[in-house]
């Protein structure tokens, strides 16, 4: 009886051991049969490419030039755009900066508004990064940049050719 347990053990453990390497195997064979898939269906591959798509967005045939102003209204704050005009396509990426320095002796917090001209081109303006998203404190003569990043709407009415982002920061009471 016990030399056909120890038969049945013994058949029982090459049968996992088979089970085992099978699965291995399987396991070893999937990477290279994953990498095909995904190279055929063009997803998560970690080959270069050696083109990007091109943004058909972009309004190539016409230029816009974008005017920066800042104020700050009533506060001892030095604020100014980086650049005070830039040359964008509608449809294009743009990225700028606004430095603004606190000239007084303790933190001051503050919260930007923003202004266009033509007042109805705002709606042509998406903004994805804007100081103006949150309060800003700054201490006691500490100066920051701070970005600003929006795509100038490709259906800008052509009629537009320049357009003005005048932000003004105003004093947030209560947090000085």
């Amino acid at each position: 009886m016990t030399a056909q347990r120890t038969l049945d053990n013994n058949r029982m453990l090459t049968r996992l051991s088979i089970v085992a390497v099978l699965m291995f195997g399987f396991g070893f064979a999937l990477v290279p049969f994953y990498d095909h898939i995904c190279r055929a269906l063009g997803v998560n591959s970690m080959v270069e490419r050696s083109e990007l798509p091109a943004n058909t967005q972009v309004d190539f045939t016409r230029m816009v030039t974008i005017e920066l102003d800042a104020n700050a209204h009533g506060m001892p704050w030095r604020f100014q755009p980086v650049v005070r005009h830039l040359e964008v396509h509608p449809g294009e990426l743009v990225n700028i900066e606004y430095e603004v320095a606190n000239v007084r002796g303790s933190a001051m917090t503050g919260q930007a508004v923003v202004s266009y001209g033509p007042a109805y081109a705002g709606q042509f303006i998406r903004k994805l990064e804007c100081f103006c998203f949150t309060q800003q404190t700054l201490a006691a003569g500490e100066t920051r940049r701070m970005r600003v990043s929006f795509v100038l709407d490709a259906t800008l009415p052509a009629e537009i050719n320049t357009v003005t982002l005048s932000y003004t920061f105003f004093e947030v009471a209560g947090k000085s």
